[in-house]
């Protein structure tokens, strides 16, 4: 592994902690706090709503500057406000200090996947983005289930010290390891923010926002799957989480190779079909241990195998504004997530069982899918466009 991006994997380990630890330490938050658990899971909507507005502000303030200066005020800023999170006296001031966390969580990754592109070797840039991303997938394949049993057994306040140390070490290491690339020269504004005229931008907004919402349709109600449907015990909900992380650290490293050989788009495209398919497989399969399990590793492989190829087709999407492009993927990413939580929680609501979830996530998915398949018609309308005036050109030279 290219030492060089070692500092964004640890950026992703520490972000990926603080973003998905939340969802284990709501009943000992809600306790310690006095509130009751629905609200403290307002305490998730504060962090993505925070990426949600972090994502395209702080680019476009700190888009003139060096990306290891940007990377480095990031990680401060991440790192200070979790700090803010561990220290919050109330559920109002942790609220506030959720909020805060989130706000440079996409534009790190959006700074991040430009500068990974850049330093890879020609043709492995996909690959490069899905060893930052490789740091979500840890974090919830040890970070996660470690805050969660420090939370659990000793203290939250504890668990978002973690996040603080690992906040610390990626401060270290960007200013040690991340090469000092050059700003962008002659930085327009109003030309990056063109970007969101552009037809195909918002299509892939929506592809992100709505595909990848069926994984959170799926992922937010793992626990009571597998307690309630499988038949798990409870303790067991850390080991089978573990299982999943597993399973994303898989499918991103894959999904880096299939965005290198094959297009972003194409790679997308079927991996939203496939995470279709996953979904449906999971409705009717959850009731047998073995194969809830087997699912469990296959659907968090497809679904992170998605991070690369979406997050490259941003970037070849934005010519000049790529990380303006790349920081809008994880706002949207953030969109899909809140999305998911709300529309799997739906038929919960009107009695359906836990496996219900799943039926709406793929639902999700396939929409996101006739997204990129329409990404995929227009790039193609354009490049036929493209060769015309060749085409005629040629003939008139042979007659």
């Amino acid at each position: 592994m290219n030492k060089n991006l070692i500092p964004l994997t640890l950026g992703g380990l520490g972000i990926g902690i603080t973003e998905f630890v939340m969802m284990g330490l709501l009943p000992d938050i809600a306790k310690d706090l006095n509130v009751t658990i629905p609200q403290a899971g307002h305490l998730i909507s504060a962090y993505a709503l925070g990426v949600v507005i972090g994502a395209p502000l702080l680019i476009m303030i700190a888009g003139k500057y060096p990306p290891k200066k940007i990377l480095i005020a990031l990680m401060a800023m991440f790192t200070v406000f979790n700090a803010f999170s561990a220290f919050a006296p109330t559920f109002d001031t942790l609220f506030i200090a959720r909020l805060l966390s989130g706000l440079p969580h996409g534009a790190f990754f959006g700074v991040g996947s430009v500068v990974a592109s850049r330093i890879a070797k020609k043709g492995k840039e996909a690959q490069a983005v899905s060893l930052m991303f490789m740091g979500l997938t840890i974090a919830n394949v040890i970070g996660v289930p470690l805050g969660t049993f420090i939370g659990h057994n000793f203290s939250w306040r504890i668990s978002f010290a973690v996040v603080v140390a690992v906040g610390l070490i990626t401060l270290f290491y960007l200013k040690l390891w991340l090469p000092a690339l050059e700003a962008t020269k002659n930085r327009d504004l109003k030309a990056e923010l063109s970007f969101f005229k552009k037809r195909d931008a918002w299509i892939i907004i929506f592809m992100i926002s709505i595909g990848t919402g069926g994984l959170f349709t799926w992922y937010s109600y793992i626990a009571p799957l597998m307690t309630e449907v499988a038949g798990f015990d409870a303790e067991n909900v850390t080991y089978i989480l573990m299982l999943a992380g597993l399973g994303m650290m898989a499918g991103n490293f894959i999904g880096g190779i299939l965005a290198d050989k094959y297009s972003p788009a194409k790679a997308s495209a079927a991996l939203l079909i496939i995470m279709v398919i996953t979904l449906t497989i999971v409705h009717f399969v959850s009731g047998n241990q073995v194969l809830a399990l087997l699912m469990t590793f296959i659907t968090g492989a497809v679904s992170f195998a998605l991070a690369a190829p979406i997050q490259m087709l941003m970037i070849q999407t934005a010519k000049g504004s790529e990380m303006l492009a790349a920081s809008a993927s994880q706002a949207s990413f953030n969109i899909g997530n809140a999305l998911g939580a709300f529309f799997g929680g739906l038929p919960l609501v009107y009695g359906f069982d836990y496996t219900s979830p799943a039926y709406v996530g793929a639902a999700m998915a396939l929409i996101g899918s006739f997204f990129a398949f329409w990404l995929i018609r227009r790039n193609s309308s354009k490049t036929s466009e493209t060769e015309l005036p060749v085409v005629k050109s040629e003939y008139a030279a042979i007659h």
